[in-house]
């Protein structure tokens, strides 16, 4: 959790807020990705993404 504070704070700071976005896609996608490798029924959806 204090990642997530120190991060915020960085944004913040910083005045990069458009990292934000980027960031919170990245992540859903990457859960997306680690989900369809365990998973054979969400295999199929990882191909329309990509």
């Amino acid at each position: 959790m204090s990642l997530v504070k120190e991060f915020w704070d960085f944004l913040k700071v910083r005045k990069k807020f458009w990292l934000a976005p980027i960031l919170v896609v990245l992540v859903i996608l990457s859960a997306f990705i680690i989900l369809a490798a365990s998973s054979p029924v969400a295999a199929p959806f990882i191909y329309t993404l990509f």
